[in-house]
């Protein structure tokens, strides 16, 4: 069963002609947010299973089927960055140690573990993939490893690249994949896959997003809980600050900081001219709320968002980083005057 996006068929068609013959290694280049991975995800399951479907698509129900969907295929390897994986920051674990930084970039240790795996004939005597994106998070190191592979290519096994930057892969490497352009979707389909994923607006939120219907809907998520935060910040004597804290783990940390921010700049501004620069709907809401608030106050929480900008990509723990904003804004207001 298709579990593609709705624009993505004509370039399904397009690489059911490589099944056949398909080549050393193969490069899913395009703009980012427009589904490269699920394409190229797809097509990896699909030359592995066992007795695909009538238009290519995996069957789902053999073994190897089933194996790739518990990420145990033994023909099959996916190398990406850690923080695609585990997320930009990392957590303390169980034992209370701090963990190492989650690495935006694919290592040579990820490229040189492939070693082993393909030395190795296929499990099921047919096909191996391996899947790299984004490509081009390859360290120079990573590149060069990866390079001799295909160089010397085992036998049926197919590197597939995902890449948003293909310039900035080595020439060498783009010599030896056959190059797989990706256009942008057409725009009515994808504004109408927008609709039914709930986004309001979807013709302006997918211009705004350079045409790329992932990308859009990412944008209308952080939207939507900017607006929830907004909510929030205009009844600071009602927040639930646990609640919101919930809410607010879906997006970036840095995010939120910026949004508080803005929204601090604000008071600040309103206390002393009457004005706004942000949130201009909000105007007569910021004025009533910067009145009632130490201008100390403010200014001291204006750097300790300054503070937390700088370590919103370190943190350790995300609720504890909300709830300690947030929680710092709510006092703002016990505080008062006084």
């Amino acid at each position: 069963m298709s579990t593609l996006y709705p624009w993505q068929n004509h370039d399904w068609q397009r690489l059911q002609a490589l099944r056949q013959r398909p080549p050393q290694g193969l490069l899913l280049r395009g703009s980012a947010g427009i589904g490269k991975l699920l394409l190229a995800t797809e097509f990896a399951r699909s030359l592995l299973c066992r007795a695909p479907q009538a238009d290519g698509f995996a069957c789902g129900h053999c073994p190897s089927c089933r194996w790739f969907a518990q990420g145990t295929h033994p023909d099959f390897r996916l190398l990406q960055p850690e923080s695609e994986t585990e997320g930009e920051d990392s957590a303390d674990g169980d034992d209370g140690k701090r963990k190492k930084k989650a690495s935006k970039q694919i290592k040579v240790e990820q490229i040189r573990e492939l070693a082993q795996f393909c030395s190795l004939s296929a499990h099921q005597g047919g096909q191996r993939v391996v899947l790299i994106q984004p490509a081009e998070s390859m360290n120079p190191n990573a590149a060069n490893a990866l390079l001799k592979m295909l160089e010397e290519p085992p036998a049926d096994l197919l590197f597939i690249l995902v890449s948003h930057q293909y310039q900035q892969l080595l020439p060498t490497i783009l010599s030896r994949c056959l190059s797989f352009p990706l256009a942008l979707p057409e725009a009515g389909l994808a504004a109408r896959w927008l609709q039914q994923q709930g986004v309001a607006h979807a013709e302006a939120a997918l211009a705004g997003s350079g045409f790329a219907p992932l990308l859009a809907r990412e944008a209308a998520a952080a939207h939507e809980l900017h607006d929830k935060l907004l909510a929030a910040l205009r009844q600071p004597r009602q927040l639930d600050v646990f609640a919101l804290t919930d809410v607010l783990l879906k997006t970036e940390q840095v995010q939120v900081v910026h949004w508080l921010q803005q929204w601090c700049h604000d008071l600040v501004q309103a206390q002393h001219t009457g004005s706004v620069r942000y949130h201009i709907a909000d105007l007569l809401a910021l004025q009533k709320l910067a009145a009632a608030l130490n201008p100390f106050d403010l200014l001291h929480w204006q750097k300790q968002l300054l503070t937390a900008k700088r370590e919103a990509r370190h943190t350790l723990n995300a609720k504890l980083f909300f709830q300690s904003l947030l929680l710092q804004y709510a006092q703002l207001f016990r505080s008062g005057k006084g």
